[in-house]
């Protein structure tokens, strides 16, 4: 069955739009030392649903990307141990790409702190930021990792 090219394609959900933005937001403050307040604001002003420099952005859920930029600022020194120990032997975290990094602690930051989400739901849709950033094996590792922390953390996998 092809599809209708009538119907109108389907756009990204506000809370998969509010990940996405959490995760460029992150890599933001990772690359460039910014604040959690500075780029929360910066985002919710001129990025989420707004249109800056000819590209638009996705309206995103405000309340769901500060909760998880906020979330894992907080919680970092609890997160970063959780993926250390998901990670391949001799890949400390320090030594992956910052983007991929910033997946990864969001990810985590969901599946320790959002219980009202199901791992299925959490696990697809940071793949699927990998996928939009990645071409590689990337997407696999945010898969592969995601799951373990999952199994570890609230015994049950995508």
């Amino acid at each position: 069955m092809s599809k209708d090219p009538a119907q109108p394609i389907k756009t990204a959900n506000q809370r998969g739009a509010a990940r996405l933005a959490a995760v460029q937001a992150l890599y933001q403050m990772d690359i460039g030392g910014t604040g959690v307040l500075e780029v929360v604001a910066e985002y919710e002003e001129h990025r989420l649903g707004q249109e800056l420099d000819g590209d638009t952005y996705l309206k995103a859920d405000p309340s769901w990307f500060r909760a998880i930029v906020a979330g894992v600022v907080r919680d970092q020194l609890k997160i970063d141990p959780v993926i250390g120990a998901s990670l391949l032997d001799g890949w400390p975290l320090s030594r992956i790409d910052s983007t991929l990094r910033a997946i990864l602690r969001a990810g985590t930051f969901e599946i320790l702190d959002r219980k009202d989400v199901p791992v299925a739901v959490i696990v697809t849709e940071y793949v699927e930021i990998a996928q939009a950033f990645f071409e590689g094996e990337e997407p696999k590792i945010v898969n592969a990792v995601l799951d373990r922390i999952a199994k570890q953390v609230r015994g049950e996998k995508k």
